[in-house]
């Protein structure tokens, strides 16, 4: 048996534990800023605009060498005794070093320790299968039950290796703590052992090519995705256990042009956000994840033609029944939650008072 009876599910996994939550908290996760804690001017500059990112993620993991990690777990504490995370604002994540990994534990020790309930989620890399969210969910009910945590610590799942993607369907039932997952590119290319050193967006070599017609003209060449399948099954494992999927990292800082429309197909295929490697791709994200205010307007007039999404509506010339209704709703409710965090978008969207 790999999975917990459906009735112990939500159980706390340690005496004095926190239960998990039964429901995700709606907040918006559009974009998940990662930040190396040790160096100081980018985590300053990070911390001082932080009431304008979604998720700000301490990285203690790759891009950290291994004469810095202590520097690094030392400044993600510092960061989460910033006033900033003790409101309703932005989130404070950490992406730990991996259970395979000789920093893993004094990563956990410490954050339980040492930052209080400031860092709502630990984002565990190159997840493996279910079994590495069972040894995370016990080892932190018992951490939060010895320093009397008043709530739990979230999991964010990352999927970067060919047996991750393998067993994603039952890694994304396998723990109350998941929140989401995301993917993560670039380990997942060197784990297929795929032809490339790009982190994330496409490949000028995967390509498709149309029929040759006789004429010697040279043939239609159009790029393809290379991350479209692994992303779709992400999605739907994710959507299916009650969990938000999200695009991972964009490592070409320079072509905003590109991230955006890898961000843009994310957002569209069903994920709520992605990561961002540098400032310049925080606005990006969190504009690209949040609806057009044309489509909202659209969605606007079709839930309000239907309100309880029964029975069927005729909007210029296009039938919607309870299918579109859902899809609309979908648009508006998203649209809200923006707008509850940004005026400036909600009177975009019309939902000023």
């Amino acid at each position: 048996m790999t999975e917990r009876s459906p009735r112990a599910f939500f159980a706390p996994l340690a005496q004095g534990a926190p239960p998990p939550p039964r429901d995700l908290p709606t907040r918006l996760e559009r974009v998940i800023h990662f930040v190396p804690p040790h160096l100081e001017r980018p985590r300053d500059k990070a911390l001082e605009t932080a009431d304008r990112i979604d998720v700000i993620c301490a990285n203690l993991e790759d891009a950290i060498a291994a004469e810095a990690k202590a520097a690094a777990r030392a400044g993600a504490l510092a960061m989460a005794r910033h006033p900033v995370f003790k409101g309703a604002g932005a989130q404070l994540w950490v992406r730990i070093n991996g259970p395979a990994s000789p920093w893993h534990l004094d990563d956990v020790l410490a954050l339980m320790a040492e930052a209080g309930e400031a860092v709502t989620t630990l984002m565990v890399p190159k997840v493996e299968g279910p079994w590495d969210m069972h040894y995370m969910d016990q080892l932190l009910a018992t951490l939060e039950a010895r320093h009397a945590r008043r709530t739990p610590v979230m999991l964010h799942a990352i999927l970067e290796t060919a047996q991750g993607v393998a067993n994603v369907e039952a890694i994304a039932r396998s723990s109350p703590r998941l929140t989401g997952m995301s993917l993560g590119p670039a380990d997942l290319a060197a784990s297929r052992a795929m032809k490339t050193t790009r982190v994330g967006g496409g490949h000028p070599a995967y390509r498709v090519l149309s029929d040759p017609d006789g004429s010697g003209a040279p043939r239609i060449s159009v790029q393809q995705d290379i991350w479209h399948y692994t992303l779709s099954r992400m999605v739907d494992a994710c959507v299916a256990a009650g969990l938000k999927p999200f695009y991972g990292p964009f490592g070409d800082i320079a072509d905003l042009e590109a991230c955006e429309q890898q961000f843009r197909n994310a957002f569209v295929l069903g994920c709520a956000g992605a990561w961002s490697l540098h400032p310049s791709q925080i606005a990006l994200a969190q504009r690209v994840f949040s609806p057009e205010p044309g489509e909202v307007a659209a969605a606007r007039r079709i839930v309000e033609a239907m309100p309880d999404g029964a029975g069927v509506a005729m909007i210029d010339g296009k039938m919607q029944d309870d299918a579109t209704w859902k899809q609309a709703k979908v648009l508006v409710d998203l649209a809200r939650t923006v707008a509850a965090r940004e005026p400036e978008r909600a009177a975009l969207y019309g939902f000023q008072s």
